[in-house]
């Protein structure tokens, strides 16, 4: 049985998914950003134990078809901007969804608008910004290098974007005591 999972965004969070499922006695097959086969195949009180025992490290079952395909853009998302370089993105984001997702944008994007009160494209500069200031932590890349790496034309338009965002410049976030989100927070 294939579950679809909330709030997993990290190689941490398929670890402890893992985790939790096999110490319930299933056998995980396959596990993914977003969900994982397992066998053998749980019986409805099975499924109560799995979504308390998930719900302990905050992941959740998702079970309507629209909270799936949210979920998958989302995870989507979060693996270009994340785990992936930028730098090296031939297509659009939105061609991205589209195709790994096998359905229409302009559908993908208005249930995405509807379920979280934004649209995709801004949940991916939220994602971006992020991924800006855990660059802008770690002080070893320039403006210029982490604009190319996370595939901006140049470092005034992340400047923009990031200012329109967080209120603050790169260079003003760089010298203040701001917090980032978890990504699955956003």
């Amino acid at each position: 049985m294939n579950l679809h999972i909330k709030n997993m965004v990290c190689d941490r969070c398929l670890m402890i998914v893992r985790q939790q499922l096999e110490n319930l006695g299933f056998t995980v097959r396959q596990i993914a950003l977003g969900h994982a086969e397992i066998t053998p195949h749980p019986n409805e009180e099975q499924l109560h134990l799995i979504a308390a025992a998930l719900k302990v490290p905050g992941f959740e079952l998702i079970n309507k078809e629209a909270d799936k395909i949210v979920e998958a853009i989302k995870n989507i998302v979060i693996e270009l901007v994340h785990h992936s370089d930028l730098s090296e993105l031939k297509t659009s984001y939105s061609d991205q969804i589209a195709t790994r997702l096998g359905k229409d944008y302009t559908y993908l994007s208005r249930l995405f608008s509807n379920s979280q009160d934004m649209t995709i494209e801004r949940f991916i500069i939220e994602q971006k910004v992020e991924k800006i200031k855990e660059l802008l932590d770690y002080g070893e890349l320039n403006l210029n290098e982490i604009a190319y790496q996370i595939g901006y034309s140049s470092s005034a338009h992340l400047s923009t974007q990031f200012k329109t965002i967080t209120g603050l410049t790169p260079s003003q976030y760089r010298s203040s005591e701001q917090q980032r989100k978890p990504i699955d927070k956003i």
